[in-house]
């Protein structure tokens, strides 16, 4: 008599069942292992309950510490050295606007105050921390170079710290013209080159290449005036800067 095998049966495969049990055990070990590793963390949470909750309410502490100083301490102050600094700042413009000895006197009262009001070096005492009193520095510093005191216009401009795209610039090439005026060339064009490289707009670019021109003619170095003078022909041709380049181009020109 023949015999059938029952249909759908196929004989397991011994290495099969070894595989298969070999993977159900390693799956158990790992979930045996986080385990251990949950109850560990469980264990250390438990143990340093009360060190978190210190170090959490540090943290809550220092957030709310600092929004709160920035909106009742730091936000008024602002805006009380930004009103301070509204007279000062109108003496340094009408001294922009005046000349000789009448101009000398407005910026020596926009740096000292006048009429009861603030000058800038004022704000620069008692709001340092604030945007007014990092400002002030920058006026403070022009003033002192309009009036000639050179060394304290170095020190105020350098203490201006700033990314905006004209003040920036332009307090630094006002450094290298300070030390222009000390009778320190070098110094002066070594600014006046940082100034130009600091940023690349129509306004303050062409001037401090300009500057930087002139004063490496002044030093001897044609061949790096010529760069300063060809870049303000090649990049700023519709400024007023690029109208004198002619006349120092034949000058560098001629050193080489």
């Amino acid at each position: 008599m023949a015999t059938y095998k029952k249909k759908g049966h196929k004989p397991v495969n011994k290495e099969q069942q070894t595989k298969k049990v070999e993977e159900e055990s390693t799956t158990a070990e790992v979930f045996n292992t986080l385990d251990e590793g949950a109850n560990k963390t469980e264990a250390w949470v438990a143990k340093n309950q009360k060190y978190i909750y210190v170090i959490v309410g540090l943290a809550a502490v220092v957030i709310l510490g600092y929004l709160g100083y920035q909106r009742f301490i730091q936000e008024p102050k602002e805006r009380e050295a930004a009103n301070e600094m509204f007279q000062a700042q109108q003496y340094f413009d009408n001294a922009l606007a005046s000349s000789g000895a009448q101009s000398d006197s407005l910026y020596n009262m926009a740096l000292t105050g006048g009429e009861g009001k603030f000058g800038f070096l004022d704000i620069i005492e008692d709001y340092s921390s604030t945007n007014a009193g990092n400002l002030a520095n920058y006026y403070a510093g022009f003033a002192y170079l309009h009036t000639n005191r050179y060394r304290e216009a170095i020190e105020y401009l350098e203490d201006f710290k700033s990314n905006d795209e004209i003040l920036a610039p332009l307090a630094t090439a006002g450094i290298g013209d300070a030390f222009l005026q000390l009778d320190q060339p070098e110094e002066a064009l070594n600014y006046y080159d940082k100034a130009a490289s600091m940023r690349s707009n129509s306004f303050s670019t062409p001037k401090a290449l300009l500057k930087a021109a002139i004063t490496a003619i002044q030093l001897g170095k044609g061949e790096q005036a010529a760069k300063y003078l060809t870049r303000i022909q090649d990049e700023y041709g519709d400024t007023p800067e690029a109208e004198q380049v002619p006349v120092y181009l034949g000058r560098a020109q001629a050193m080489k």
